[in-house]
């Protein structure tokens, strides 16, 4: 009797704890101000520049549309690449908190594949870009204001190979950010549980 009565008192006890753990989790945000700031200014970044990078390249024609996009898309990328860096630099200094407890292990390795995945292509895919364009020789301008320098000798063969890669890893982006938002998607509104809204109040 008195085995089953602490054996009772125990589950109880680890009950209240793991309903500590989740009410301090709530309480506690996820992210900070600055975190979910950069996720949304680098998500808007993305959406814009690829849809653009695909229409002044494969719909347009050349002519003063054409640059004036060529130009706004080098700019954006520009500051894509000083604000993924940022990221990178903040998340190395201020950790996230972990994944509520009743996520199972497979969505959370999921997770983390997708999203250091994301890091690293949005990392790579602006140098990417300019080294392509510099060596093609093309002139690379920050939102009309400077000229950027070239980091890559002139090399029209080479410039064209680098470019077939910028437009396959902007591919691999756009797939791995449909996962990313379906998978945010499906915590939301299948799961029901706190994922999403980590990112939107932390």
């Amino acid at each position: 009797m008195d085995e089953q009565l602490a054996s009772g008192t125990q589950l109880g006890a680890d009950a209240v704890s793991r309903a500590d753990a989740a009410a301090l989790a709530v309480l506690q945000p996820a992210y900070t101000p600055l975190a979910r700031l950069l996720h949304w200014i680098t998500a808007t970044l993305v959406l814009v520049t690829m849809p653009m990078g695909f229409i002044m390249v494969e719909v347009l024609k050349s002519g003063p549309l054409q640059n004036f996009l060529f130009t706004l898309h080098e700019s954006l990328g520009v500051n894509l690449l000083a604000i993924v860096y940022f990221r990178l630099a903040c998340r190395a200094t201020h950790r996230p908190a972990p994944l509520p407890a009743e996520i199972p292990a497979f969505y959370r390795r999921a997770g983390h594949v997708v999203h250091w995945l994301l890091y690293a292509l949005l990392a790579v895919q602006p140098i990417v870009g300019w080294v392509g364009t510099s060596a093609y020789r093309a002139p690379i301008h920050f939102f009309w204001l400077v000229e950027l320098p070239p980091i890559w000798r002139q090399d029209r063969s080479f410039s064209d190979q680098v470019l077939w890669v910028h437009k396959g890893i902007g591919i691999a982006l756009a797939l791995l950010i449909c996962a990313h938002v379906g998978a945010g998607l499906f915590h939301h509104f299948i799961r029901r549980d706190q994922v999403l809204m980590r990112m939107l109040r932390g």
